[in-house]
């Protein structure tokens, strides 16, 4: 049931920025229509996922990914909520919180499980704010490129906002991590 849903929300998400892009470029509006197909990329993601591998997201990860993916995109660059100012700090702050959650996944995906009553809490913490961390700075190298070799003006803010919207991934990051860290503690203390 969870991998026909991902597979029609991430398929319904598509096909919206696919219909923007076939809008936007035949009304000339070609950085809405980059945009739009992005969207078609970064929607299809879990569609692929789901389709062609084994691995699974929790469908409150997908949800909350693709609901990223209308704030970002759709309601960020195509309808210009980022010139609020605020807006792009709020989405990061939203982005470090689903890969700290995508990180929890993963980690618990790739360990042994009986290494759960062997595994510090502290380690879960560290592993969940670095994961959020280091994807913040992986989009922000994206951001970086484009702008160098593209011409793209991604941060339009140079240094502070790239400064910002890292520190608005970490701190999106830690409330998870923070959670993910006393959860693993309490776990661990039920069972001695």
């Amino acid at each position: 049931m969870n991998r026909k849903l991902v597979i029609l929300l991430s398929l319904i998400y598509v096909l919206f920025m696919a219909a923007l892009a076939v809008y936007y470029f035949t009304h000339n509006v070609s950085f809405k229509g980059t945009v739009a197909i992005g969207g078609i990329i970064c929607g299809a993601v879990p569609l692929l996922l789901a389709l062609f591998t084994k691995l699974q997201f929790n469908l409150p990860i997908v949800i909350s990914y693709l609901v990223f993916l209308v704030g970002s995109q759709y309601f960020g660059s195509i309808l210009g909520w980022y010139g609020l100012g605020w807006w792009d700090t709020f989405m990061h702050l939203v982005s470090g919180a689903i890969l700290a959650f995508s990180g929890i996944a993963l980690y618990e995906r790739l360990i042994h499980r009986n290494a759960g009553d062997e595994i510090s809490p502290w380690f879960v913490f560290l592993f969940t704010l670095s994961f959020a961390a280091l994807g913040g700075v992986l989009w922000e190298v994206y951001e970086f490129s484009s702008d160098q070799f593209f011409d793209m003006t991604l941060q339009g803010g140079g240094n502070k906002d790239t400064m910002i919207d890292l520190i608005a991934d970490t701190i999106g990051g830690l409330v998870i991590a923070v959670v993910a860290g006393i959860r693993t503690r309490a776990k661990l203390r039920k069972k001695t």
